[in-house]
C-alpha cells in the first residue's frame, strides 16, 4: 500500500529555514509526482511545489519561488522541500501527497490520491 510520510516540521523564527522531508513507499507505478501542499487555518489547501519521480520535472507556485526549492534525497524514495526565510505567514500544516496524472504546473490538491499526515510549521518571534 502506498504511502507518504513527511518530517522536519517545527517552530522557527522569521527568517529562518527549514527543510522539509517526505519518505514513500509502496507505490507500484514506476513514475509519479510527488507535490507539497500547506494549509492554513480558514483557508484552501495551497500547492507549492512539485517533482517527478525521475526528477524529470519541477514546478512552484508563485508564492513558493525564490525561498522554497524541492529536490529529491539520495535515497531515491525521498523528497525535500528547502524552505528560506521563513514568514510568519508561511505557518501552517505542509503536506507532501502523490499522483500519477500529468498535470500542469503543481495542480490542484484533488487530483493527488495519496497524502501524508502532515507536519506543522510555526514561524513565529
Amino acid at each position: 500500500q502506498a504511502q507518504l510520510v513527511e518530517s522536519g516540521g517545527g517552530s522557527v523564527q522569521p527568517g529562518g529555514s527549514l527543510r522539509l522531508s517526505c519518505t514513500q513507499s509502496g507505490f507500484i507505478d514506476d513514475y509519479y509526482v510527488i507535490g507539497w501542499f500547506r494549509q492554513v487555518p480558514g483557508k484552501e489547501r495551497e500547492g507549492l511545489a512539485c517533482i517527478g519521480s525521475s526528477g524529470d520535472r519541477i514546478d512552484y507556485a508563485d508564492s513558493a519561488k525564490g525561498r522554497f526549492t524541492i529536490s529529491r534525497g539520495s535515497a531515491k524514495n525521498t523528497v525535500h522541500l528547502q524552505m528560506d526565510s521563513l514568514k510568519p505567514a508561511d505557518t501552517g500544516v505542509y503536506y507532501c501527497a502523490a499522483t500519477v496524472r500529468n498535470l500542469r504546473g503543481v495542480g490542484d490538491p484533488i487530483f493527488y490520491d495519496w497524502w501524508g499526515q502532515g507536519t506543522q510549521v510555526t514561524v513565529s518571534s
